[in-house]
C-alpha cells in the first residue's frame, strides 16, 4: 500500500481485463444510463492499491471487471487533495466514486460533492462508520497509530512524553494535519489524550523541537523508518501493517498520556457516490462490490485492514495478528461533526503553536 496519501496524485487505469459483460440485463442497464460506457472512475486516498498488482484494490477491481464487464479507472492521491479535485471538477465532473479518511468525506459531503446511496450490505456496517443520510459508507474500516524502528529502538516507547526525549531529535516525524488524513489524526489523537485543545498545541509545540519538519506524505514517513532515517513517525494500522511485510525493521505502536492506556481510533475509508457521477449505476454496482462479502472477506488477507461488515469475521494469519496488535488499546470515538465543523480553527492553533 505504498503510496501519497497526500498531495502528490498518481492515476492508474486497472490491468487491460476482458471488458466482456457476465450477462445481457446488466450491460443493458449500464449503457441505457451511463451512455453506453462500460467504466468507472475512482478518486481515493491511498493504501489499499499496492504497486506490486497485489493490494485489496487490485483483487476486487479485477474480479468486479470480470464480473461486470466494466472497467476501474483509478486516481490516488492525499485525502484533502481528492475532496480539492472533486470540488474543482464540479461543474465537469469526472470522478464516480471518492474514497477518502474522516474528517475528509464529512468534508466532501458538507461541499455537495455526494449523491445519496446505500450499498447492499451497507446495514451490516456499523452506524459510526456510516453516513445516516446514506451519503457514505465504510468499505474498510482501519485505525490510527505509530511506527517506529524495532531495529534501534529495544522496544516501542510507551507513551507521548518520551518524544521528547532528545534521542528524538531529527529522528522523528509526523504528516501535516488539515492536509493528511493520518496526519490530522494525530491531532485529534493529542486533543483527546491530552484533553482539548490547548493542551495538545501545549505538546505539539515541545514535540517540535524533535520533529523533522511538514511531510505531505504519509506513506512516505513508512521506508524512512524501516531504513532508520527515522526512529518514529505517525501512520495507520492497515496500511503499516501491509507495508511491514516487506520492511522488517517496521513495529506498529499506540501512544498514551503517561499515566494512561494507549488509545486510538477508527480511520476508515469511507466512500460515496459523487453528486452528478458521469457513471451514477456503474458506481452503485461498484459500491456493491465493495461491500459485498466476497470483497470483505479478502480485507484482512490480501489488505491488511479490518472489514467494515461487521458480519464478516475473517481468520487467516493476517486478522489473527492484527487482533493481537489491538489487544489492550482502548478505542474511542471522535466527534467527527464537531471536527469537520472546527477542523480549519484547529489546523490553524495548531499551526500557530509549532510555528509550521
Amino acid at each position: 500500500m505504498p503510496s501519497n496519501r497526500l498531495l502528490r496524485i498518481t492515476a492508474a487505469v486497472t490491468g487491460s481485463l476482458a471488458l466482456t459483460a457476465c450477462g445481457g440485463g446488466s450491460s443493458s442497464a449500464t449503457d441505457s444510463k451511463d451512455g453506453g460506457e462500460k467504466v468507472v472512475t475512482v478518486y481515493s486516498a491511498d493504501g489499499l492499491k499496492s504497486d506490486k498488482g497485489d493490494g485489496w484494490y487490485d483483487k476486487v477491481f479485477a474480479d468486479f471487471t470480470k464480473k461486470t464487464g466494466i472497467e476501474v479507472k483509478y486516481v490516488e492521491g492525499g485525502s484533502g487533495e481528492m475532496v480539492q479535485r472533486a470540488v474543482r471538477e464540479k461543474t465537469n465532473t469526472q470522478a464516480d466514486i471518492l474514497i477518502t479518511l474522516p474528517p475528509f468525506i464529512q468534508q466532501a459531503d458538507g461541499k455537495g460533492l455526494l449523491q445519496a446511496y446505500t450499498p447492499q450490505g451497507a446495514d451490516k456496517v456499523n452506524g459510526a462508520n456510516k453516513s445516516s443520510e446514506g451519503k457514505w459508507t465504510s468499505v474498510v474500516n482501519n485505525y490510527f497509530g505509530f511506527i517506529y524502528n524495532k531495529k534501534e529502538l529495544p522496544a516501542a516507547p510507551k507513551t507521548w512524553e518520551e518524544l521528547l526525549d532528545a534521542k528524538y531529535k531529527g529522528k522523528l516525524q509526523y504528516s501535516t494535519p488539515g492536509v493528511a488524513g493520518d496526519g490530522t489524526a494525530v491531532l485529534i489523537k493529542a486533543m483527546h489524550d491530552f484533553g482539548g485543545k490547548d493542551q495538545a498545541n501545549e505538546y505539539l509545540k515541545k514535540l517540535q523541537a524533535n520533529n523533522v519538519g511538514p511531510s505531505s506524505s504519509t506513506s512516505k514517513l513508512a521506508p524512512k523508518t524501516d531504513k532508520g532515517e527515522l526512529l518514529v513517525a505517525n501512520g495507520d494500522v492497515q496500511m503499516n501493517f501491509a507495508q511491514s511485510k516487506s520492511m522488517p525493521n517496521l513495529g506498529i505502536w499506540f501512544p498514551a498520556k503517561d499515566g494512561g492506556k494507549p488509545t486510538t481510533f477508527s480511520l476508515p475509508y469511507a466512500a460515496g457516490l459523487v453528486d452528478k457521477a458521469p457513471h451514477t449505476e456503474n458506481g452503485k454496482k461498484l459500491l456493491d462490490h465493495l461491500l459485498s462479502e466476497d470483497a470483505q472477506k479478502l480485507v484482512s488477507g490480501v489488505g491488511g485492514g479490518f472489514p467494515a461488515r461487521t458480519d464478516v469475521k475473517p481468520t487467516d494469519a493476517n486478522a489473527v495478528e492484527l487482533t493481537k496488535l489491538m489487544t489492550g488499546v482502548e478505542i474511542f470515538e471522535p466527534d467527527w461533526a464537531d471536527i469537520d465543523k472546527n477542523l480549519t480553527g484547529y489546523v490553524d492553533a495548531w499551526k500557530s503553536a509549532t510555528g509550521s
